[in-house]
């Protein structure tokens, strides 16, 4: 039998983390838990060193309280896992 090495280069790992397909699937997945949560909540991307990244957040007075009182942002994201 042959031996088979799969070895992954950091520079492509890092390019395909920060490409445009990965950041239109994080907005994509941003997208559908804002929704979950109503009216009040932003959501935002931007690319940092090492990857794409996308938040979601309370931006209003009354979304950040009705957060802190019924978690609705880890209820919207753990509903999305599915």
């Amino acid at each position: 039998m042959s031996k088979n090495r799969f070895v992954l280069k950091r520079s492509g790992v890092a390019q395909l983390l920060k490409s445009n397909e990965m950041q239109s699937a994080l907005k994509a997945k941003a997208t559908i838990i804002r929704e979950r949560c109503g009216d009040g909540y932003e959501q935002d991307i931007y690319v940092g060193k090492n990857r794409a990244n996308t938040m979601v957040y309370a931006d209003s007075i009354k979304a950040k309280r009705s957060n802190a009182k019924h978690n609705v942002l880890l209820k919207a994201v753990n509903a999305a896992r599915d």
